[in-house]
């Protein structure tokens, strides 16, 4: 059985302390602090999902996953929004979407994170 490889890009290094914490049990996660390097490591990992803070210094979320798109190695990999712009709450109101894109609050459960990882990675054509 394959682990699933889970790319998180955030500038806070004690969020991706605890993603890999909760997460390793189930996934394989490869991390980054500096959104800028996101689509190389995109390129060069190949995750079968990546995982992005949108609030970020020197290049936000959004940009990051325009990059991704644009990038005909990355363009195919499921992109879920990880943000704490939000209340876990507000995303059962408002949607599942940030800019068209899959998005889960910060402040999410283990549970609710891992059901919308499931769902982003559901959401992805098959060949």
């Amino acid at each position: 059985m394959t682990t699933i490889k889970i790319l998180a890009i955030d500038d806070d290094e004690s969020i991706l302390l605890y993603l890999t914490t909760k997460l390793a049990k189930k996934y394989t996660l490869v991390t980054t602090i500096d959104p800028t390097s996101a689509v190389l490591l995109a390129t060069r990992e190949q995750p079968d999902l990546i995982l992005c803070d949108i609030d970020m210094p020197g290049m936000s979320g959004s940009a990051v996953s325009a990059a991704l798109m644009a990038c005909s190695d990355t363009k195919g990999i499921p992109f879920l929004f990880l943000s704490s712009l939000w209340a876990p709450g507000a995303f059962r109101t408002l949607g599942t979407e940030a800019g068209g894109r899959l998005a889960v609050a910060k402040g999410a459960s283990l549970g609710e994170l891992t059901r919308a990882i499931e769902l982003a990675l559901s959401s992805v054509d098959k060949p």
